[in-house]
């Protein structure tokens, strides 16, 4: 198997990471032993992750065939929304200002408020082969898929909504530019981890480079030279606080490995 090195400084979104072997995965085989760390968008990682592994270029593909849109996991969303608007094809105008790739996308069940990625989904494929989408636990950020994404089938439907585009995008322009990993936390059902975390006092609280944005309390951002350290001592700082406080667990969103 091929192995290719990455910085992961540069690599992941939140500036964090050395150098480090990561396979490159150009067949539908088993990998259980691997992580996949798709666009490296919500990934903080350690100076000794496990076992990492990227999908190769020939998952990067978009088709469309009998009434379905047929999606390689390692396409990004940015093609796909490019895609989606040049065909006039409804539905993926959540992916607008939305980072990653659509494996990692659809692992996380990613989107924005009630707009999801699996609401389009109609089955996945893995190297157990055709999973439907009724035969996946999925819910908020959350699924229990456990092996590898390699191709993400949605349900064809025409008519792309400029309007929802801009309204996504304008969503999300209310986020921080610095880097992160994006929220660092999924929202608990009582209220959203940001409002918890600015009502602890740690919006904007910053530990070495390391910092809860003073834009927006739950984006965790790298103010330069931040370390993983640092940003560990903040998750857990904010994890204990709002346990104290409001008796309520927080649960990652971002990735740690």
């Amino acid at each position: 198997m091929k192995h290719i090195t990455i910085d992961f400084k540069k690599y992941t979104s939140i500036h964090i990471g050395g150098k480090h072997k990561v396979a490159v995965i150009d067949d539908i085989i088993p990998m259980m032993n691997y992580t996949i760390i798709g666009k490296g968008n919500n990934l903080l990682i350690s100076s000794k992750p496990p076992k990492l592994a990227i999908l190769g270029d020939q998952f990067d593909y978009i088709l469309q065939k009998n009434n379905q849109l047929i999606v390689g996991a390692a396409t990004s969303s940015g093609k796909l929304l490019t895609y989606c608007k040049k065909h006039n094809i409804a539905n993926m105008e959540f992916l607008a200002k939305l980072p990653g790739n659509i494996g990692g996308l659809t692992k996380m069940n990613a989107g924005l408020k009630q707009w999801e990625i699996f609401k389009y989904i109609k089955y996945i494929k893995t190297s157990a082969g055709i999973i439907n989408k009724q035969d996946i636990n999925y819910s908020y950020r959350h699924t229990d898929i456990n092996d590898i994404i390699y191709e993400v089938v949605f349900e064809l439907s025409f008519g792309f909504d400029i309007e929802k585009q801009k309204m996504f995008t304008q969503m999300r322009n209310n986020q921080p530019n610095l880097p992160s990993a994006g929220s660092c936390f999924k929202n608990p059902k009582q209220h959203s981890a940001g409002y918890l975390i600015e009502k602890v006092g740690l919006k904007g609280y910053t530990i070495g480079g390391m910092a809860f944005s003073s834009i927006h309390a739950n984006f965790l951002v790298n103010l330069g030279g931040g370390t993983y350290d640092e940003a560990i001592k903040l998750i857990k700082l904010a994890k204990d606080k709002v346990q104290q406080q409001f008796n309520i667990t927080l649960e990652e969103e971002i990735v740690i490995l």
